[in-house]
């Protein structure tokens, strides 16, 4: 799942005008109402915007949130929004720069919000590679790693570190460029909100307040504290991981034998942190999809080997109950992805045949003039969709649109000539060039809201880009050459993603006739479940839609276990205590707080990482066995 599930909105053509009219008045007596607290400020030029400061503290935090990012991928590819860590720590980084420069009488130059845009645009570009470059998905899918798993280790590709650098600086560069055009029709002719461009300039803008700067320096004072918190428990963790299975990780903390079906509490900071972002229907979400697996479906199936399935298959096997596992999975999360694909489409086009027909040529917006509908024919159009679409819903469907390109061109080009590298391969194209479009359609209303200038902006996203095209692959590099097990089921990095996206290319090219037995029905049941769900949370409405489960979510834990949605759950509950008992507090301290646990947990894997490269180990190995076990490895010690 890339990005955080959010609450989407749609367009009512009976009360389009009126309710336009409503939130274009509400949007301009809040652009209005900001505005006039830096009425006085003098906006710098788009050349001064750009900052050696502002690119040296964007590489810095492109390193970090990658490191994060990469994390994230390879354990279970849920990728919170990490854009309220990279504002606040780009403020407080800079704004430390500066302040030292004003007490040596050495500043220039003062911090502007501009800049602190231009910041957040690099950073948030630089690292969304670490997600679209395909690192825990399709990219390592093309490794004989992943391969094996899946009983297919013909078509596979031997990764390097130039490869992976040039095939990503191909496609990132190919999308980035072929979206421009749209910035006029997006932002200044449709007037679309981009939720998430709109959240960002806010929070941007708070900063460069007098009051926005005290909450600000109160909430890096608290990531500080909570990062090294957070840091240090992840180094106390590393001293009792001697051996597999060892540590606090392994800790079956809520018995044995829930502990061999994936429930247990893996006490890691990373995902109590990502819980606190989250909303709390997708921790839940993921929660009951731990429950139905591998509380209830998987051991019935267990029960049925040597019936459904060989008995003398390996657990790693996809002819076995792990076949079962990785395609209930897959089928759960292209029923989702077909539900969500045709109503987001829907409503993209229901929205742009409004806009068209209702245009309003009269705007008072200090642009250029209108754009002409000529540029329609020069935009990809399945970019277009999707940043229109996510200008509407706030939702990128980037990795819908990729799994499309897995199935057409895998299928297309059949398994004798190469269909499962071409399929993976036109995935990460695909991928990048439509999340490519949103993400920029973003920080183009995020500039557009703190005044920062469109070549800025751009110029911004394309030094962030090729960072990311850079760092990331160094990133995943480390991680590929660190950890041998990368990849495997039960390892550290499980990578799920990755085995996922190899069969389904493996089903576009192959066809049905590899599932175990009573898969495909399963597989058929679990696909109109998650469209039922979705369609029934469509239909009740938001007072009860919200009580309702996501099936994306709820599809994560069917090949990986459930360990992390009690992480994530725990996260829900220490935010929902807090709130009860201090509301005001809890708004604005608990997104740093959780980007503490999160970037101090998340960073610890580099010095691990660079440990396990120099062949340094743990020295204590913490196991723990049963009672039955444990007087047997006395015995056999006594002896």
């Amino acid at each position: 799942m890339g990005k955080n599930e959010r609450e989407e909105n749609g367009v009512d053509p009976e009360n389009h005008n009126q309710e336009e009219g409503e939130k274009k008045k509400q949007l301009k007596e809040e652009e209005l109402s900001v505005e006039r607290i830096f009425e006085n400020q003098e906006v710098p030029s788009w050349r001064k915007q750009l900052t050696v400061r502002a690119f040296a503290v964007s590489f810095a935090l492109s390193i970090l949130f990658s490191i994060i990012v990469m994390k994230l991928n390879l354990t279970t590819g849920i990728i919170p929004s990490l854009n309220v860590s990279a504002g606040l720590l780009g403020f407080f980084f800079v704004k430390t720069w500066t302040k030292l420069l004003h007490k040596s009488g050495l500043l220039r130059q003062p911090f502007t919000r501009q800049e602190n845009t231009v910041i957040q645009t690099c950073v948030v570009a630089s690292s969304g590679i670490a997600y679209s470059g395909g690192f825990g998905s399709y990219l390592f899918a093309m490794t004989e790693r992943i391969a094996k798993q899946s009983t297919d280790t013909l078509d596979v590709k031997k990764l390097s570190l130039g490869w992976i650098i040039g095939f990503l600086f191909i496609v990132s560069f190919l999308g980035l460029f072929s979206v421009v055009p749209l910035r006029k029709i997006m932002i200044i002719d449709f007037k679309l909100t981009y939720p998430s461009g709109t959240a960002t300039a806010h929070l941007i803008n708070s900063f460069h307040t007098p009051q926005g700067a005290k909450l600000a320096k109160k909430q890096v004072r608290e990531l500080g504290k909570i990062f090294t918190f957070s840091f240090l428990w992840g180094f106390f963790q590393w001293f009792y991981t001697a051996g597999d299975n060892c540590g606090f990780t392994s800790f079956p903390s809520l018995g044995l034998k829930a502990f061999d079906n994936r429930f247990y509490f893996d006490f890691s900071a990373t995902y109590v942190g990502v819980g606190m972002i989250c909303p709390y229907i997708i921790n839940i979400s993921v929660l009951l999809g731990g429950i139905v697996s591998w509380g209830l479906m998987w051991p019935l199936i267990e029960d049925r080997q040597g019936d459904w399935y060989r008995a003398d298959l390996g657990s790693g096997s996809l002819s076995g109950i792990q076949g079962y596992r990785v395609f209930i999975a897959i089928a759960m999360i292209l029923g989702d992805g077909l539900y969500n694909f045709l109503k987001v489409l829907s409503r993209t086009l229901l929205g742009l045949f409004h806009q068209l027909r209702y245009k309003d040529l009269s705007s008072e917006l200090p642009v250029a003039d209108h754009s002409s509908d000529v540029i329609y024919i020069f935009a990809p159009t399945l970019a277009f969709c999707n940043a229109y679409g996510c200008g509407l819903t706030d939702w990128s469907l980037a990795s819908t649109y990729g799994k499309l390109a897995i199935f057409i061109i895998g299928a297309w080009a059949g398994a004798a000539h190469g269909g499962v590298l071409a399929g993976l391969a036109a995935c990460g194209v695909m991928m990048n060039i439509v999340s490519t479009a949103s993400d920029l359609m973003q920080d183009f209303k995020t500039g557009y809201l703190t005044l920062a200038s469109p070549r800025s902006m751009f110029v911004s996203q394309i030094i962030g880009t090729a960072m990311g095209c850079v760092i990331s692959p160094c990133v995943f590099w480390l991680f590929y050459k660190a950890f041998d097990d990368l990849g495997q089921p039960k390892s550290q990095y499980p990578a799920p993603y990755a085995v996922v996206y190899r069969n389904m290319v493996l089903l576009g090219v192959k066809g049905f006739s590899s599932l175990p037995k009573n898969c495909l029905i399963l597989c058929y049941v679990f696909f109109g479940a998650a469209i039922l769900i979705n369609l029934t949370k469509d239909l009740v409405g938001k007072k009860w839609g919200r009580f309702i489960p996501l099936p994306m979510a709820m599809a994560i834990p069917f090949y990986i276990g459930s360990y992390f949605a009690i992480d994530m759950c725990l996260g829900s509950l220490i935010l929902f205590v807090w709130e009860k008992i201090n509301k005001a507090k809890a708004d604005a301290l608990a997104p740093a707080v959780a980007s503490g646990l999160i970037c101090g947990d998340g960073i610890w894997t580099l010095p691990a990482s660079i440990l396990a490269l120099a062949g340094v180990k743990p020295p204590i190995c913490m196991k723990f066995l049963s009672r039955g076990n444990n007087a047997k490895v006395d015995a056999f010690l006594g002896s």
